[in-house]
C-alpha cells in the first residue's frame, strides 16, 4: 500500500509543479527541478502514510478475525 501511495502521489506533486511552472511561466530547469523535489518529498510521505495505513488495516483485521476465534472457542467450550 505504503508503494501506491508513493507512486500516486509522487506523480501528483510533479504535475502540480509543472502546472505550476507553465501557469507561471517558469524556467525549463526551474521548474524541472522543482517537479522532482516535489515528486521526491510527496512520494516519501506517500511511503510513509501507506505504511501507517496498512499497518492499520492488517491489525483491524487480526484483531476481529482474533474475536471471531475467540467468541467461536467460547461457544463449544
Amino acid at each position: 500500500m505504503g508503494r501506491a501511495y508513493a507512486g500516486v502521489l509522487g506523480s501528483l506533486g510533479m504535475g502540480v509543479a509543472f502546472a505550476r511552472g507553465a501557469i507561471l511561466g517558469g524556467g525549463i530547469e526551474a521548474t524541472a527541478t522543482t517537479a522532482v523535489v516535489a515528486m521526491l518529498a510527496l512520494a516519501l510521505v506517500g511511503l510513509v502514510v501507506g505504511q501507517i495505513a496498512e499497518a492499520t488495516v492488517d491489525e483491524a483485521v487480526r484483531q476481529r478475525l482474533q474475536n471471531k476465534i475467540e467468541e467461536h472457542e467460547a461457544r463449544e467450550a
